[in-house]
């Protein structure tokens, strides 16, 4: 980590002192350099991004845990235990250096864009050294464009350098959502890919497309820790074709279809010994809209039927069940100072933690005020859900499952968050964050429902970030 943190420091400091800089023959060597005919440094046209931020955060349940502890628990050695309100300070290092290759290549008609970014974050918990970790993130992308043909790839890789031992929730009470930070913080690999191909009429286009959700989870897989997280490996693909009439320019209708698979790991019989999946085929038929209804209105809204089949050992009650997949982003310039936008996802996706399935919400609201060229600010609201309740549990000794829902969640978590940011000129800026975090569980009926799945979470931030 020291050595990344160096050899980072060293680029940029270089970058600085050669970008830009003119020619030099033997025999001007020797000529004074007159003040007038001094240039400022800057970028070239490929470096498109170097950059440096730290941030100083404080975070007061770093696991998003609620239980209390009911009884002795155990933790393997390397693991933590995942208690109520642990708290702690934190420090981020996010260096970035990006590169786009089109301004090297020359002038390329048909390549608008083919670009490489390195952005890590470097992550310190004074308080729990075990969480801290180092994210590596590589994105690349390429777009172009020849007639009536473009292209648009992105990709986003990340090596996640942390510890390789989950952590342990005693009493095997997790919080809900409060696994997955801390799933995001062990050691693993993921990747996300798009790859979108376009083919435009006067009235009409064409557009196949495929995408890929992969995560690899390293950490120990461990028996005999009750809580302790054992991840599960799990990948989405899928590919299709969208049909677009066009209404006039700037906005059309679609109509489209999806084949895919979700996969998800079989654990070991140790720790799973009913060899359950909860991995998946699926088509999905959609409708959408996109474009700009209104010239200070851009939408894009897709979204219709699921059509999955579960594998033998899935432990779901429907093996054909019929669910729904939606998506939609909106994006309303109101003025030249106010921006509002809202995101919103849902879609039946494999458990991270156990082997039931879920479907998964995603509702996210923000508005942006530029107050003036130097101050901005923020106001978010979200709210996520995660439904296990289609799902189906094993009774002690039985080695068939009850025919009844008893899986006791369906997690809710609600998110108010602002944020402030000044720029003090085009290379230096500060911010300031603050995120409130609600978890509950919407399941009925339980005694004593705050000991699952219910936590409260603080999260204030303030950081400074170099643009050179």
């Amino acid at each position: 980590m020291k050595n990344t943190i160096q050899v980072l420091a060293a680029l940029i400091a270089t970058s600085l002192l050669f970008v830009n800089q003119p020619n030099l023959r033997a025999d001007d060597a020797a000529k004074p350099v007159k003040p007038a005919e001094t240039k400022p440094c800057q970028k070239p046209a490929w470096l498109t991004d170097l950059s440096i931020g730290i941030k100083e955060s404080y975070d007061d349940n770093i696991f998003l845990a609620g239980a209390p502890v009911l009884a002795p628990y155990k933790v393997p050695v390397g693991s933590v235990a995942a208690l109520k309100n642990v708290s702690s300070f934190l420090t981020t290092i996010s260096p970035k250096i990006g590169f786009d290759f089109v301004p090297l290549l020359g002038n390329q008609d048909a390549l608008q864009s083919l670009t490489l970014s390195y952005a890590p974050d470097v992550v310190f918990y004074h308080e729990i050294s075990s969480e801290n970790y180092s994210n590596h993130r590589i994105g690349t992308a390429a777009k172009g464009k020849m007639a009536n043909f473009s292209f648009q790839l992105d990709n986003t890789f990340n090596y996640i350098d942390g510890n390789k031992y989950a952590p342990v929730y005693p009493g095997n009470y997790r919080s809900a959502y409060g696994y997955a930070p801390s799933r995001e913080r062990r050691q693993q690999l993921q990747d996300r890919s798009t790859l979108t191909l376009r083919y435009d009429q006067e009235k009409w286009f064409v557009r196949p497309t495929a995408s890929l959700l992969f995560y690899d989870l390293d950490t120990k897989q461990l028996a005999g820790f009750t809580g302790y997280q054992n991840y599960a490996d799990r990948y989405d693909v899928n590919g299709g074709t969208d049909l677009g009439y066009k209404l006039n320019k700037d906005l059309a209708v679609t109509a489209g279809y999806r084949y895919g698979s979700q996969y998800q790991q079989t654990l070991s019989p140790a720790i799973d010994k009913y060899n359950q999946s909860a991995g998946s085929g699926y088509q999905r038929a959609l409708l959408g809209i996109e474009g700009k209804p209104f010239n200070w209105l851009e939408i894009k809204l897709q979204g219709g039927p699921d059509f999955r089949r579960y594998g033998s050992s899935a432990p779901v009650r429907d093996r054909t069940p019929t669910t729904y997949y939606g998506e939609a982003a909106l994006t309303a310039t109101l003025s030249k100072q106010d921006t509002i936008t809202f995101n919103y996802r849902q879609s039946p996706w494999v458990s991270g933690t156990g082997m039931v399935p879920t479907f998964e919400s995603t509702y996210d609201l923000n508005y942006r005020r530029k107050f003036n060229d130097k101050l901005s600010g923020n106001l978010g609201l979200r709210l996520l859900g995660a439904d296990y309740t289609s799902g189906l549990s094993y009774s002690a000794g039985k080695s068939t499952p009850t025919t009844a829902p008893t899986n006791l969640r369906n997690d809710l978590q609600y998110t108010v968050s602002a944020g402030l940011r000044y720029a003090f000129n085009a290379h230096f800026s500060a911010d300031f964050s603050y995120s409130y975090d609600l978890g509950r569980n919407a399941v009925d009926g339980l005694s004593t429902p705050s000991y699952y799945r219910e936590f409260d979470h603080q999260l204030v931030s303030v950081g400074v970030q170099a643009k050179f």
